[in-house]
């Protein structure tokens, strides 16, 4: 009953206007457009920023990784106190201090200050993208929800495709502090925005905080997330992997025995014994690990085995978030009409064909069997992505929706971390195999290309098997409604 209260109560409140759902996903959108570019926009800086501090790549790549460890650590908390203290309050401080971030990121500080300052920003954009989807829940009803999530899925795309282009032009024409210094007047629209366009939601009393699941879930996915990164660059001696092993562990421990001791957990167990919630936060995780394990390899391949210059693989890179971005729309509004399980299960399968026609790749390939190639790989992930998170979204209760959306993003996030770590590692594995089989470097990371390619095409093949699992037919995001008056 629970699920069909939420499919009712999605409508913004009486007494607001007719449109005041399309101003709450506009102020919503700025936020997370905002998250996305600052994810996207800082790569390309990462070669001044060398010049500039006269640091190694091993350090300066903090500037990134800051972020992203910050990001992924805090989401599923701020889902949870967004549930409690209400996710309009905690959605506006994320876009202050984000903005905030911003303002000192953009004083041109040195490396450490910069460092430092990301995590700030890391703290805002985790704030913002932890209730993001949750907000626009709870604005649209059920029959709308996924153009709504399509949309905003789409901005997304859009910011992380004109991130490294928009950081060209600031680099180039004024000076790198400048792609941080562009965030700030749009962040203080948009505080202006969900001030005025969001309605405040009830401040939970009576209901505590797991203050010790934080802290140890935010630990342990710190310790998995700097065990990855430090084992790229660094190797793996005995006393690096038992120390990151250990502390991994022991905070999994902890935080296992706090949820388990806690009257109100961090994370509602209760939400797994739904099993279309379940497999599509698992199929979404499969899809963004093969994905950004793509992504990852894609400028390798465009620069040291096609031979591209850097600009014009760039402008190839951007036909990926470009397709992904026109579909996902699209791709909302079939879901709402057909259901959310076919429209996954085709984008999984454009995905498939995508990867499958990828591991053919080798240097003499032309520009348009390049570039069809990489319009699929969006296409999929774009048929795939809203309806997945729309069906994830519509399937918990009203009062979990803060949580049920810092767990989707933080199964997209830990998808991408661990896409860029595993795939990557994959990648060299099967080249340093090739390199001695072969004198040529470019033959050995061709080959390379092949099997990891191949790889990610047996992963999102599991990926499609796995969501077919769920056998309950869907009906856009009123999903639980569904099966609730099937077994009546």
């Amino acid at each position: 009953m629970a699920s069909s209260t939420c499919a009712r109560g999605t409508d913004i409140k009486e007494g607001h206007p007719r449109d005041a759902k399309w101003r709450v996903l506009a102020a919503v959108s700025t936020g997370a457009f905002l998250a996305s570019l600052d994810s996207s926009i800082v790569n390309i800086s990462l070669p001044t920023l060398v010049r500039v501090f006269d640091a190694g790549f091993v350090r300066v790549q903090w500037v990134v990784l800051a972020y992203m460890v910050t990001v992924v650590s805090l989401i599923l908390p701020l889902g949870r106190i967004g549930d409690i203290l209400g996710k309009k309050n905690i959605y506006l401080g994320g876009f202050i201090v984000f903005t905030a971030g911003s303002a000192l990121c953009g004083t041109g500080a040195s490396l450490s200050g910069l460092i430092a300052f990301r995590v700030i920003q890391g703290v805002g954009a985790s704030m913002i993208m932890a209730l993001g989807f949750a907000i626009v829940t709870e604005a649209f009803p059920a029959q709308e929800r996924g153009r709504a999530i399509g949309i905003l899925s789409a901005l997304c795309a859009a910011a992380i495709a004109l991130g490294p282009v928009l950081g060209g032009v600031c680099i180039e024409a004024l000076s790198w502090p400048w792609i941080f210094r562009v965030n700030v007047p749009l962040g203080i629209i948009g505080c202006a925005m969900v001030h005025g366009y969001v309605p405040g939601d009830t401040v939970k009393k009576g209901e505590s905080f797991g203050g010790s699941g934080a802290v140890s879930l935010s630990a342990a996915l710190v310790f998995l997330f700097v065990g990855i990164t430090w084992g790229q660059v660094h190797g793996y001696t005995p006393l690096t992997a038992l120390a990151v092993g250990v502390g991994f562990v022991f905070s999994s421990a902890v935080f296992i025995t706090s949820e388990n001791r806690a009257v109100q957990p961090l994370i509602d167990v209760s939400l797994f014994s739904d099993r279309q919630f379940t497999l599509n936060l698992v199929t979404g995780f499969i899809a963004f690990v093969a994905y950004a394990g793509m992504v990852l390899l894609l400028p390798f391949y465009l620069e040291e085995v096609a031979g591209y210059p850097t600009r014009r693989a760039g402008l190839l890179m951007a036909v990926v978030p470009v397709s992904l971005g026109v579909m996902s729309p699209l791709s909302g509004a079939l879901s709402d009409r057909f259901g959310s399980r076919l429209v996954t299960t085709a984008g999984l399968c454009v995905s498939l064909g995508a990867y499958f026609a990828a591991s053919s790749l080798d240097g003499g390939t032309s520009v348009p069997g390049l570039v069809a190639r990489l319009v699929a790989l969006g296409a999929g992930m774009g048929l795939f992505m809203s309806p997945n998170n729309s069906a994830i979204m519509g399937s918990v209760a009203r009062d979990r929706l803060g949580i049920a959306s810092g767990l989707l993003t933080a199964a997209r996030t830990l998808g991408q971390a661990m896409g860029a770590a595993g795939v990557g590692a994959f990648w060299a594995f099967r080249v340093s195999v090739y390199s001695g089989r072969t004198p040529a470097v470019s033959s050995a990371d061709i080959c390379g290309f092949h099997d990891t390619f191949m790889g990610l095409f047996f992963l999102t093949a599991g990926g499609i098997v796995v969501g077919l699992l769920g056998c309950a037919p869907h009906r856009g995001t009123s999903d639980a409604p569904a099966r609730q008056g099937a077994q009546r």
